[in-house]
């Protein structure tokens, strides 16, 4: 399994100029208007999306045939898409805090000598981490299904799904009185990790079913 995950870490390499460059132009686009915070959970999700070029770099190449005569199995080949989905994620929301941090401190969006301030951004990190993961690990088991090209468009549409299910649910709670004290806030956030793990293994199961199905060699 590592050498699925340093081919496709090898293959996005080219690309990582222009992925750097991109995050550079979004936070001056996030930090001043949104702050650090958005900026972080926006990087984490961009780098995450990256999983689909890795989709992309196989179909062009032929490259799961090939796989198919190797000693490598149909388990492991899914299982690195979601250990490599995992390592975008992490580099994303780390670039994000860097990033943030540095930015947020230059426009004045984030008080170095407030601990405060300092402290929200890891925490924020984390619950970007946990988004990354689970709006990424949805596109995974389209790609399987359908294929780079069809897939894009419906990976759209799935990481559109779960924000308008997440903001209804919001205001249904806030309808019948229900409020976000400190608390529950902190509440969810500790959840967070916990319910992208349970999604990701969810979405692995998926995808696995899928891509054991598929007739590759012929």
């Amino acid at each position: 399994m590592k050498s699925l995950i340093l081919k496709d870490l090898y293959n996005i390499g080219h690309n990582a100029k222009s992925m750097f460059f991109m995050l550079l132009v979004f936070a001056f686009i996030f930090v001043p208007f949104s702050g650090p915070e958005a900026y972080i959970i926006a990087s984490g999700v961009l780098c995450s999306m990256m999983v689909m070029t890795t989709f992309s770099f196989d179909d062009n190449s032929k490259w799961m045939k090939y796989a198919m005569v190797t000693p490598v199995t149909k388990k492991d080949l899914v299982a690195s898409k979601f250990i490599v989905l995992l390592i975008f994620s992490i580099i994303g929301v780390v670039i994000g805090l860097v990033i943030g941090f540095i930015g947020g401190i230059i426009v004045r969006k984030v008080d170095y000598s407030n601990m405060s301030d300092v402290l929200t951004l890891p925490v924020v990190a984390v619950v970007g981490l946990a988004i990354a993961e689970i709006l990424g690990s949805m596109s995974i088991p389209l790609l399987f299904k359908f294929g780079t090209e069809k897939a894009r468009t419906l990976s759209l549409v799935s990481f559109i799904i779960p924000a308008v299910i997440c903001f209804s649910v919001y205001e249904i709670l806030i309808f019948f009185g229900v409020s976000f004290t400190d608390q529950l806030e902190f509440i969810l956030l500790c959840c967070s990790p916990v319910i992208a793990l349970v999604w990701n293994l969810m979405m692995y199961k998926i995808s696995y079913a899928i891509f054991s199905k598929k007739e590759l060699l012929y």
